[in-house]
């Protein structure tokens, strides 16, 4: 038996990765560089198939199957090649009941589920509403049309905001959104959330599985150079060569509990000219958003402070007065203890 026979109930083998990756998004080249210890494509998308086992469960294996109508991953791979094929949802739907052994039985938006849950797969962006799923982040709704248009249509490059103060400077990065601006960060799985702010612009979404980007370069489902802009974001927001940054997001994959991509922060970083607003137009607002949240946060906490050196002058004049404060005050405490310390001696003196 094919390992794509085997039931989505019996969670995702190792043995179907190849496969699944070829079946999802077709031959793309790579650019990885593999080592010793993972020669194997396949073997670098730890982080995409925890989302994929995650998906099934959600959609696939909820209350035992009832709530789609596929049973195996062959099914899913199946369907994404009929989707691949631009054909409209409708034709989809029905061809699908060709080939489903559970076609008869289904029960009405079983097959709709279905074809959500596989476009989930293929382009890591939520499609469809899923009464059960419990996220911050919002989805798309998929009605009809074929999936490629679907997409282009929604991430169409919207440049309406200006940006005539807007500069993107190296220290510009994810650590210091944290620590300087006061921006939580909400590692999202869903592509749609990129960037969006959230919770009065006190928190923002980050796609992290760059892995994933990496092998979508010249995937035609995206948008033309869509995937490649993405992964710039990334490259801004967690530069390679930043030892903070690294050992920052490092942490935080070893504590997260949702499966951070590890290959995120070695996907490189952005000269100067690259870091120019003007170079992006899918993610231009956003970016613009972020950008004016950060620059106009103050800090509140002496950690917030000591990291924020944005205003060079205003940094020293600030930490000088700061210093300047505490050795007074230090001086004035010295005093008051010479003058206890006197009084004392001179109580002990006069005692008969």
């Amino acid at each position: 038996m094919s390992p794509l026979d085997s039931s989505l109930l019996d969670g995702v083998p190792l043995a179907i990765r190849p496969l699944a990756t070829e079946s999802l998004w077709g031959q793309q080249p790579s650019c990885f560089h593999f080592s010793g210890e993972k020669p194997h494509l396949e073997a670098y998308f730890d982080a995409y198939f925890k989302y994929y086992a995650k998906q099934c469960n959600l959609i696939a294996c909820h209350h035992n199957g009832e709530y789609s109508s596929v049973e195996t991953h062959g099914d899913i791979m199946t369907i994404a090649q009929l989707l691949r094929k631009s054909l409209p949802r409708a034709e989809v739907r029905k061809r699908m009941s060709d080939f489903l052994k559970s076609a008869n039985n289904t029960q009405p938006g079983e097959h709709e589920n279905s074809i959500n849950l596989v476009a989930r797969l293929m382009l890591m962006v939520r499609i469809g509403k899923v009464p059960h799923e419990g996220s911050k982040g919002r989805y798309l709704n998929w009605e009809e049309g074929d999936l490629r248009e679907f997409v282009y249509n929604c991430f169409a490059p919207p440049v309406t905001r200006r940006h005539d103060r807007i500069k993107l400077e190296k220290s510009f990065n994810a650590l210091n959104l944290q620590r300087i601006g006061g921006i939580k960060i909400w590692w999202t799985e869903n592509l749609a959330d990129h960037l969006r702010m959230v919770d009065d612009d006190k928190g923002i979404f980050i796609f992290h599985h760059a892995s994933f980007l990496e092998h979508q370069l010249h995937n035609s489902m995206y948008p033309p150079r869509f995937i490649e802009e993405t992964l710039r974001t990334l490259k801004l927001l967690f530069p390679r060569y930043n030892p903070a940054t690294k050992k920052w997001y490092e942490k935080a994959a070893a504590k997260s509990a949702c499966g951070l991509d590890k290959r995120l922060i070695w996907i490189g970083n952005l000269n100067a000219e690259e870091r120019q607003v003007d170079n992006f137009s899918y993610w231009h607002d956003r970016l613009v958003i972020l950008k004016e949240v950060y620059d106009e946060a103050r800090p509140s906490t002496l950690s917030q402070f000591w990291h924020d050196r944005r205003n060079g002058p205003q940094w020293y004049t600030f930490w000088v007065a700061l210093w300047v404060l505490v050795l007074t005050i230090l001086a004035i405490f010295l005093a008051v203890v010479q003058c206890i310390e006197g009084g004392m001696q001179v109580y002990i003196a006069m005692r008969p």
